[in-house]
């Protein structure tokens, strides 16, 4: 360890605060991050404080743990860049942050190199340019990871209830019926239908119809444990599955459903008189693989639906 290097590591953490409002400053003028001038001192002064600090410790003892991905200072960085996204940051301006951070940290050194080798201060500009490239990479993939992880959850979605889509609530199943073999537990699928959704449509227009579906999904998940699985299946139709459960169960989550649509009719948030139709099947009393329950679940939603019809 150089001397040199760590008598100037100590001088900068001790600055740290100081610093760290110089990246404010210099990220304020001309608006270089603009999102800063919307938040208070503490807001814009964010971990830059730390990060500084965690910096003169590499400057003075470089150590390859404390800068891999997964390391704490890595670690660190993707927090600060998540912490700023919600604060409506844009990427571009978490970078630009730790480019300002960078050209601060540069004016400090040259202040100090008077002190210093030639040698000494490529060492020193080397070693903070490295941990500073890696701050930025970890911010860009921190973003990238974020947001591969948004566009997979959506493409999962259903546009309008977001909800789970058809393939990914029948994948889901297929994971947890194996899950429910391995530890034999029980599973219980729901299909639930729109009663005469078709004339809700013709009557109120699709506008509504569409705000009545999203409705429906609401009080779907309202009704669910925070393990249990919705999603729609296709036009009015959905499909739940209770994770642990048997066919009682599956009737209480029922109960619960229709008291909440009879709440929502009587209060005019759903139509006068709107009313749902649900199948159940359960494993294993019912049926052994996620084709057959899906098959069996339909079927009893189409008894019940004949039945009112008879009624």
């Amino acid at each position: 360890m150089s001397e040199p290097l760590s008598t100037l590591a100590g001088q900068i953490r001790d600055a740290s605060w100081d610093l760290a409002l110089e990246v404010v400053e210099e990220g304020l003028r001309d608006d270089a991050v603009p999102s800063l001038q919307r938040l208070g001192q503490v807001g814009q002064l964010g971990d830059m404080p730390t990060f500084i600090v965690e910096l003169s410790k590499e400057l003075a003892d470089p150590q390859p743990g404390r800068m891999r991905r997964g390391g704490p200072l890595a670690g660190l960085v993707r927090d600060h860049a998540r912490e700023r996204e919600a604060l409506g940051f844009a990427p571009r301006e978490i970078v630009t942050e730790l480019l300002v951070l960078r050209r601060v940290l540069w004016r400090f050194l040259s202040t100090r190199a008077a002190g210093l080798t030639g040698s000494e201060v490529l060492e020193a500009e080397r070693r903070l340019n490295d941990s500073l490239d890696m701050l930025v990479a970890e911010c860009v993939v921190a973003y990238f990871d974020r947001a591969t992880a948004e566009l997979a959850d959506q493409a999962r979605r259903d546009p309008l209830t977001e909800l789970l889509n058809h393939a990914a609530f029948a994948a889901a199943v297929e994971d947890e019926l194996y899950r429910a073999r391995r530890y034999e537990r029980g599973l219980t699928i729901v299909y639930v239908d729109v009663d005469a959704f078709k004339s809700i449509n013709d009557m109120l227009g699709h506008p509504e119809g569409d705000r009545v579906l999203r409705r429906v999904a609401g009080l779907l998940t309202e009704s669910l444990r925070g393990s249990d699985l919705a999603g729609r299946l296709g036009g009015d139709e959905f499909g739940v599955c209770l994770i642990e459960s048997d066919l009682e169960t599956g009737g209480r989550f029922l109960a619960r459903l229709h008291d909440l649509v009879d709440e929502e009719a009587a209060s005019g948030r759903l139509p006068p008189g709107f009313a749902l139709s649900a199948g159940l099947a359960s494993y294993p009393q019912d049926a052994v693989s996620s084709n057959a329950l899906f098959r069996l679940a339909d079927e009893r939603l189409y008894e019940a639906k004949r039945g009112k019809t008879a009624d």
